[in-house]
């Protein structure tokens, strides 16, 4: 069986170099996503056509596209080949570039030396941590690629999507109908609007105090950064209202809500729980909750992800939405914003060499999660158990 999968490995190797000899500098590989109701592409159209300008070769496969109204023809008239089976695009690819985090039959797929570039959102899901580094593989997680100012620019377009959609969703299930009180986020003349409460300023939480101010809500922002705080107060004013986040403070404003979403983040850690079971059995019955920090394990004690086909569920009476991707509703607005972020370090990638990319710029290194077999963000190997070996020591070899 060894011999059978070095023989498999060598091939898919000498593939890689024919195909370099006529002329191709590095081999991209976008699978369609596969995960429920996941309808965004790793690459678009644009984006495809901007690897082969630099001289790559571009793998799409059949139908990956369709989400987002890009036809496989589309793909081909960029230069694209079309292939028929996700197990031929990670056969054939040096780098496969996706949005989500691999399924087990991806991560099965996945071989040592291969260069993976997606969300990963490993350290609440210790079974996908385990699997990736387990394949050998080179894993850049575009959530914690860091910018100049200290932000995070491959995570903020989703965020910002993300942060709209939660206040979609918290209208639309705080209708009767829909499991909720069956009060309208805005009132009307004469009738008190809802109260929102955010936990998280950052750019989740301006997005959807943007959204909420917009439909005419109640808005309260809490964070325990000052500067946010600020940074808030400027933009909003009194459209809003910003509260210092304690633990009291956080319970005090969580009983009060209609609405709460959860947008707090540490970056490539699990999300800290903010609101605890005692909480959630005494929030107001038909109230909601939308937990946008699920992707790192949800900063709610009840939360659990559900996906785009069952949406929500519900716990002592308050309505919980926990869509692990939630900007997957959205994906031809999704799709375009990510890849005007992640094309530029997914061509410094293919450019350079992964190698070279990395040891070049410190903060397209800090989204290396995984390599070879090892767990370099301290964060994942910090929750997960892991041993942490930083980045430079395995590309300085």
């Amino acid at each position: 069986d060894h011999r059978d999968l070095h023989l498999s490995i060598r091939r898919q190797r000498q593939m890689c170099i024919r195909d370099r000899h006529i002329g191709f500098k590095m081999i991209i590989g976008v699978p369609k996503e596969i995960k429920n109701h996941e309808y965004r592409v790793g690459l678009t159209p644009r984006s495809v056509k901007e690897f082969i300008n630099h001289g790559h070769k571009v793998l799409v496969q059949t139908n990956a596209g369709v989400g987002i109204g890009a036809s496989d023809q589309e793909y081909a008239d960029t230069g694209a080949e079309i292939i028929t089976t996700a197990k031929e695009v990670f056969d054939k690819a040096e780098m496969i570039v996706k949005v989500k985090e691999p399924q087990a039959e991806e991560i099965a797929m996945l071989r040592e030396g291969q260069i993976l570039y997606t969300y990963l959102h490993l350290a609440p899901d210790p079974e996908q941590t385990k699997g990736l580094v387990e394949s050998g593989a080179i894993c850049v997680a575009y959530e914690t690629v860091t910018s100049p100012r200290g932000g995070l620019p491959l995570l903020a377009p989703m965020s910002k999507v993300a942060g709209r959609m939660a206040v979609q969703a918290g209208a639309h299930f705080l209708e009767h109908p829909n499991g909720g009180m069956g009060a309208l986020l805005g009132g009307v003349p004469g009738v008190d609007p809802l109260k929102v409460v955010i936990l998280g300023g950052g750019v989740v939480g301006a997005h959807a105090a943007h959204m909420a101010v917009g439909m005419g809500a109640d808005v309260w922002v809490l964070d325990n950064n000052p500067d946010t705080l600020e940074q808030h107060w400027q933009q909003f004013g009194r459209s809003t209202n910003t509260v210092f986040s304690t633990k009291s403070s956080v319970e005090e404003y969580v009983l009060q809500a209609d609405l709460v979403i959860g947008g707090v983040l540490i970056p490539g850690a699990e999300a800290p729980k903010l609101v605890s079971k005692e909480m959630i059995k005494a929030m107001k019955p038909g109230s909601v909750i939308v937990d946008v920090a699920i992707d790192q394990g949800g900063c709610f004690e009840t939360s659990k992800a559900t996906t785009h086909a069952e949406p929500t569920y519900i716990v002592d009476d308050v309505v919980h939405y926990c869509v692990a991707n939630m900007p997957g509703g959205v994906p031809k607005t999704s799709t375009y914003a990510l890849n005007n972020v992640t094309l530029p370090f997914g061509l410094s990638i293919a450019n350079k060499g992964v190698k070279q990319a990395l040891l070049d710029d410190e903060h397209l290194r800090a989204g290396l999660n995984v390599h070879s077999g090892n767990v370099t963000c301290l964060e994942v190997a910090q929750d997960l158990g892991y041993d942490y070996v930083p980045a430079l020591d395995i590309l300085n070899k």
